[in-house]
C-alpha cells in the first residue's frame, strides 16, 4: 500500500501512545468529520474513512503489531471491516450515545435526589501525657446547619413549596434527539427544579432558599489512651448538613501528638535515659527514675556498663482500645567527672594500683604516649 499515510498521523498521535489516547482521538476526529454531521460532504466523507481506517489498525493489538513491524505492507484487505459499526470504534451503543451526547448512558442526567452533607476534617494538637492517658478537648469548628428557620425547606412557609409543573414533581424530564443514527430519547434532570421537583415561591428570609446557615459549634472530643500523631477519630453527623432531609457528614479530628522532653516513643513502649555518676554504676545504688506515672524507685545493679537497658514492665503507653501497656526502657548514661581534686585523683591512682593497673596521670599524657610509641619504630 504505497503512498498511504501514516496512521499515527492520522490519529495524532505518538507511536507509543496507548489504547486510551487512540480511542480519545479517534472519536474525537470521527464526531468531526462524519459524513452525516457534515452534510455528507465527500471531503469529509473520505477523511472519515482515512480515520476509521487508522483506527480499525491502532486499535487491534495483533493489526498493530503487523503495523508497527512492516508498516502499511504488513496490512491487507481482510484487516478491514467498515460494515461492523462497533468495529469502527464506537464499541456499541453506549459509546455511540456518548460520542453525541457527552457522557454516554451512565452519564445521563438521572433525577438528583437530596446529597449527604459534606465531611469536614479538623486538625487537632495534643500532649504526649494526653495521647498516652486520654483526655477530653473542646474545639470550635465553622459548619453549615439546617436552617432553623425554615428546618431546611429554603421556603419561608410550607406553603411557598410548589410541585414543578415541568417536571410535575418528578425531577426529570424525557428529551427526545435527533442523530444521524436515528432518534434517541434521553431521560435528563429538570433545568426549571434542578431534579428536587420542588419550586419555593418564597424563599426563607433567613438562608436565602438554600436551606443552611453557617454557624459555630462547639464540640467536646473524646481523645481515647494510646493515640498517636496521625490517628483519626470520627464524629458521625457532625460534618456538614446534608441536603433537605438527607444526613449530615461526619466530622474526622486528625491528631497531632507534641514531642516530649524525656521521653521518646515507639509503638507503646517509651525509651528515656538516666544519668548515674560512675560510684553508682560501679557499686551500684538506688535511684529514682522518670515515668508517666511520676518517679518510682529503681535498682541499679553493681557493675552496670555505660549505655546498659533496663525495662520497666507496664510503664509504657496504654494499649488503644484494649487491655494493657506497653513497657518503659531507660538506657543508663555513666556520667564522668571533668574536673577532680587532687584527693580524688589521689584515691582512683591508689584504686588503680590496688586492682594491678599502672596508672600516672602526671608522668606523660597520651599522645605523649603515642609519640615516643612510634619514635621506638
Amino acid at each position: 500500500m504505497p503512498g498511504k499515510k501514516d496512521y499515527y498521523e492520522i490519529l495524532g498521535v505518538s507511536r507509543d501512545a496507548d489504547q486510551k489516547e487512540i480511542k480519545k482521538a479517534y472519536r474525537k476526529l470521527a464526531k468531526k468529520h462524519h459524513p452525516d454531521m457534515n452534510d455528507g460532504e465527500e471531503k469529509a466523507s473520505e477523511k472519515f474513512k482515512e480515520i476509521s481506517e487508522a483506527y480499525e489498525i491502532l486499535s487491534d493489538p495483533d493489526k498493530r503489531k503487523r503495523y508497527d513491524q512492516y508498516g502499511h505492507s504488513g496490512i491487507n484487505e481482510d484487516d478491514f471491516n467498515f460494515d461492523d459499526f462497533a468495529r469502527g470504534g464506537f464499541g456499541g451503543f453506549e459509546d455511540i450515545f456518548d460520542m453525541f451526547f457527552g457522557g454516554g448512558m451512565g452519564g445521563m442526567n438521572r433525577r438528583r435526589g437530596p446529597q449527604r452533607g459534606r465531611d469536614l476534617q479538623y486538625k487537632l494538637k495534643i500532649t504526649f501525657k494526653e495521647a498516652a492517658f486520654g483526655t477530653k478537648k473542646k474545639i470550635t469548628i465553622p459548619r453549615t446547619e439546617e436552617c432553623p428557620k425554615c428546618d431546611g425547606t429554603g421556603a419561608e412557609t410550607k406553603s411557598d413549596i410548589k410541585t414543578c409543573s415541568k417536571c410535575n414533581g418528578q425531577g426529570q424530564i424525557r428529551v427526545t434527539q435527533q442523530t444521524p443514527f436515528g432518534q434517541f430519547a434521553q431521560t435528563k434532570r429538570c433545568d426549571r427544579c434542578g431534579g428536587s421537583g420542588k419550586i419555593i415561591d418564597n424563599p426563607c428570609s433567613n438562608c436565602g432558599g438554600t436551606g443552611k446557615v453557617k454557624r459555630r459549634r462547639k464540640l467536646t472530643i473524646n481523645i481515647p489512651a494510646g493515640v498517636n500523631t496521625g490517628s483519626k477519630l470520627r464524629m458521625a453527623n457532625e460534618g456538614e448538613a446534608g441536603e433537605k432531609g438527607a444526613s449530615d457528614g461526619d466530622l474526622y479530628i486528625i491528631l497531632q501528638v507534641e514531642s516530649h522532653q524525656l521521653f521518646d516513643r515507639k509503638g507503646d513502649d517509651i525509651y528515656c535515659e538516666v544519668p548515674i555518676n560512675f560510684v553508682q554504676a560501679i557499686l551500684g545504688d538506688e535511684i529514682k527514675v522518670p515515668t508517666l506515672d511520676g518517679k518510682v524507685k529503681f535498682n541499679i545493679p553493681n557493675g552496670t556498663q555505660p549505655g546498659t537497658t533496663f525495662r520497666l514492665k507496664n510503664k509504657g503507653i496504654n494499649h488503644l482500645n484494649r487491655i494493657g501497656k506497653g513497657d518503659q526502657y531507660i538506657k543508663a548514661k555513666v556520667i564522668i567527672p571533668k574536673n577532680l581534686s587532687k584527693e580524688q585523683k589521689d584515691l582512683l591512682i591508689n584504686f588503680a594500683e590496688i586492682s594491678g593497673e599502672e596508672i600516672n596521670p602526671e608522668k606523660k599524657g597520651f599522645f605523649n604516649k603515642v609519640k615516643d610509641a612510634f619514635g621506638a619504630l
